[in-house]
């Protein structure tokens, strides 16, 4: 049996939103900034079987990324298998599911069928992700703190730009607002369509001359502020479909309530509803979510070193 274990990704937002129909040469769309963490995560079991079969959380997804990736398997390597997802947190949350369990599923019959050696970029292909960010592709592999460079027309994948390993005390926590979690298919089409405005120039210097510099040197404060200064900006070419920089009123209020905490990397991520707060160590997170938790569904993890490959 192989088992995949998989993190989650917090998105900070996005470097470039290219206009409908642009085609500018040599303009990268998208990129971006994020981190991948260890919990909730996704967590895929695969074993030979007679016929195939899916089963857990978000079963008929799974089918479909591993009818994509057996059908670019040479024909002597396609050989049925029993899926399992184990583990999966809810689709839409802004924790970048969709993207984790395809890599999943994908690691997991490539070592299965002799090729296991796959970087996560090449998987992505084979089942269809990495459209626009590719955080969560490359932190499938890597994890910890990642910069994307942004996607040419003709590329599949966006190249990773920087990657660095965040303090070992750090922590994250996440908070789940109940709130509609809408902005996916024709509504995120729609949020494409509308944006408009940004400053990928200001975003980009920020990342390489806040973000990654307050990372590499494990100092919180200025990494917290250079982060919300980052996911703010980066919401606002949004707010034609948002009514703001962030997905709903309520987001707002609670990223401002938390900043006044004392935590300073406080920021939605993707579409929400979740809500990220980088700590600067347990006794602070677990601080707030004894402060929040009777309101926000909330948990402290850990930012993730990747995936892992479990045999048995």
């Amino acid at each position: 049996m192989i088992r995949v274990v998989a993190p989650s990704r917090v998105h900070f937002g996005l470097f470039r939103v290219p206009k409908a129909g642009e085609t500018e040469l040599g303009a990268r769309a998208f990129g971006g900034v994020g981190l991948m963490v260890e919990h909730p995560g996704v967590v895929v079991t695969v074993k030979p079987a007679d016929s195939w079969q899916f089963e857990g959380l978000l079963a008929s997804r799974a089918q479909v990324f591993a009818t994509r990736f057996v059908l670019a398997l040479p024909e002597d390597r396609r050989r049925p298998f029993q899926i399992l997802v184990e583990r999966c947190p809810p689709e839409h949350t802004g924790l970048g599911v969709g993207t984790q369990l395809g890599l999943a599923v994908a690691k997991a019959l490539a070592v299965a069928s002799g090729e296991g050696e796959l970087p996560s970029a090449e998987l992505a292909a084979r089942v269809g992700r990495g459209e626009r960010s590719a955080i969560g592709v490359h932190g499938f592999d890597w994890g910890g703190l990642l910069v994307d460079a942004g996607k040419l027309p003709q590329e599949e994948v966006s190249p990773l730009l920087a990657r660095v390993a965040l303090p070992d005390a750090w922590r994250v926590v996440l908070f789940t607002l109940p709130v509609a979690a809408g902005w996916h298919s024709h509504h995120e089409r729609r949020a494409f369509a509308t944006a408009s405005g940004g400053d990928p120039d200001s975003l980009r210097h920020l990342t390489e001359s806040a973000i990654v510099p307050a990372a590499q040197s494990g100092d919180i404060d200025a990494f917290g502020a250079a982060v919300h200064e980052f996911n703010q900006k980066a919401g606002e070419p949004f707010s034609a479909a948002q009514g703001g920089a962030y997905a709903s009123p309520e987001i707002a209020a609670l990223i401002d309530e938390v900043r006044t905490c004392g935590v300073r990397g406080v920021g939605q991520s993707s579409w929400g509803p979740t809500v990220f707060a980088v700590a600067p160590d347990s006794d602070a997170a677990l601080s707030l979510v004894q402060r929040f938790r009777s309101r926000v569904p909330c948990f402290v993890t850990r930012v993730s070193p990747g995936h892992r490959v479990e045999r048995s």
